[in-house]
């Protein structure tokens, strides 16, 4: 279930299933399934929603117009907008942006 203006289509989450953690920026929602995937829907402005091909995920943020998932070996994916560099972290520490 999911309330709000759905203006983007961020509370377009009716068919979502097996979901273990929820995130939420600007006009966009994140799920983090079971199996290590990560679900977006909304506003994809920015590219802040490109995380369909991010593989073993354990947690995911979302704040503003940039995204943040952390694989299962430490590593940090990032997406989104990067104007203040928030998405930048030691080189060695990013797989995707």
């Amino acid at each position: 279930m999911a309330a709000g203006s759905n203006a983007s289509g961020e509370c377009s989450l009716s068919e979502w299933r097996d979901i273990t953690a929820l995130a939420c920026g600007n006009n966009y929602t994140l799920g983090l399934k079971a199996n290590g995937t990560v679900l977006a829907a909304g506003s994809n402005r920015f590219g802040k929603c490109e995380v369909s091909a991010w593989p073993d995920v354990v947690a995911i943020a979302a704040r503003g117009n940039h995204t943040l998932g952390l694989r299962a070996d430490g590593t940090i994916l990032t997406a989104g907008s990067n104007n203040s560099g928030q998405c930048d972290f030691p080189p060695d520490a990013i797989k995707a942006k």
